[in-house]
């Protein structure tokens, strides 16, 4: 698959804790009571359409009127395809279900192909892939659900044969794929084995009418935060962690220190080699279940660019400040990027607080990156101060000149190319 490729999951927070998700992930949600993964599932959609990727809804458990009404606007659009697996399936093939496909005039503009026989499992695999086969990029799946499979074909055998060949097939199609279970339907070999296959395995709780988010598995990651539980609450289709409420009221210093380690673009691993302790004393020091000694505290603030004071306490004296000298720009590394492929640096102070992030960013000559450089969480611009740049999108290229802007509200870079022989030197700003 070549070099890995970020994407968002259309919820800024799970994209912080997974450090998002890769092109070829197949994403397990354990759902403790059956409802919870539909809001991740709907913010995956939306963010998926906004950047003008298909998405295929894999339907065993609703009928295509029932999911269209779930879906709401999300319906309207025509790069979604409703695979239909329950009229013939739970729905028996009931007049009541196939009146759906009679009326005229519904308004929809998505696609819903209805498999006629969805009780044989050769028939649904083969409606996907012709489905897919003519789709172009990255496309998205969402699959609701292992357990309507599992009732459907009789037993969690014939889903385990099912997803142990769909999961490496839609890993090699460049896909990313969200598979839906409810958890206390299944048996713990089945979702351990489920979770063996899987590229990421998320559990979803609710106790004493808390929701929590634990992430069990994900691959290819620099986690801190693998097995703990983190408390959530849903708002319409508005997902915000308690994590978030303790930054805005107080920072701790284990998630202090992952944001700045992650503003400088290091991992654990590069931290701990800089600070000169393991890569599990990172963790844990960023999961807050040790405390680092007053020396690794010092060398810690010292490569992360900060005051020690800015570690335990918002930084109000630089949210007061509006001008910032060049001493103050901070090198940041771009980890998922060949070394010496691009320099950036962070243009403010690190440890400011501010939605909005101003970057330097030089591309040497004749340098292509086949990435963008960012994680994309919110919009995102740039003005080209020297050289020449060629940016690939989804199907367009754009060429970018000096005294040019270029604004990325939903699409996502897939190509950065210097054509000239000298370097391209781009200010960059990220919105939050």
């Amino acid at each position: 698959m070549g070099e890995k490729i970020q994407v968002s999951s259309g919820v800024n927070q799970l994209d912080h804790l997974l450090e998002g998700l890769y092109i070829g992930d197949n994403v397990v949600w354990h759902d403790d009571a059956g409802s919870l993964a539909a809001v991740f599932c709907l913010n995956f959609i939306q963010i998926s359409q906004n950047q003008n990727k298909p998405v295929i809804y894999v339907t065993f458990d609703r009928s295509p009127r029932n999911l269209m009404e779930k879906l709401g606007p999300l319906s309207e659009n025509p790069l979604l395809t409703i695979l239909d697996c329950f009229t013939f399936g739970k729905g028996a093939g009931s007049s009541v279900f196939l009146k759906f496909y009679e009326e005229t005039g519904r308004g929809k503009s998505c696609s819903i192909v209805k498999v006629k026989d969805p009780r044989q499992m050769d028939r649904v695999v083969e409606s996907l892939y012709d489905l897919h086969a003519p789709m172009k990029g990255d496309v998205r799946l969402v699959f609701e659900s292992l357990t309507g499979m599992a009732e459907l074909w009789g037993g969690e055998e014939q889903v385990l044969q099912f997803y142990s060949h769909s999961c490496p097939r839609l890993y090699e199609l460049n896909t990313v794929a969200y598979w839906v279970m409810e958890k206390k339907a299944h048996t713990t070999r089945f979702r351990a084995q489920i979770n063996q296959i899987a590229q990421v395995a998320i559990d979803l709780s609710i106790k004493r009418g808390t929701t929590s988010l634990t992430i069990l598995k994900a691959e290819k990651r620099d986690l801190t935060n693998f097995h703990k539980p983190h408390p959530y609450w849903v708002k319409d289709k508005a997902v915000s962690f308690d994590t978030e409420k303790r930054i805005g009221g107080g920072i701790d210093l284990g998630q202090r220190v992952k944001e700045l380690r992650l503003k400088k673009g290091l991992s654990q691993t590069e931290l701990a080699q800089l600070v000169g302790v393991t890569p599990s004393t990172i963790s844990q020091v960023e999961s807050n279940m040790i405390y680092p000694s007053l020396p690794g505290l010092l060398k810690m603030a010292e490569i992360l660019s900060v005051e020690v004071s800015s570690l335990f306490k918002e930084p109000i004296d630089k949210k007061k400040r509006v001008v910032f000298s060049c001493q103050e720009a901070v090198e940041i590394k771009f980890p998922d990027l060949p070394e010496g492929s691009i320099q950036g640096k962070l243009l403010t102070p690190v440890d400011m607080e501010s939605r909005i992030e101003p970057y330097l960013i030089e591309i040497p000559p004749f340098q292509t990156l086949s990435s963008h450089f960012f994680i994309p969480k919110g919009e995102e611009m740039g003005y080209l101060l020297s050289g020449e740049l060629q940016i690939k999108l989804e199907k367009e290229s754009y060429t970018l000149r000096p005294g040019e802007v270029i604004c990325l509200v939903s699409g996502i870079p897939l190509e950065w190319k210097n054509v000239g022989s000298e370097a391209a030197r781009l200010l960059w700003v990220k919105i939050k």
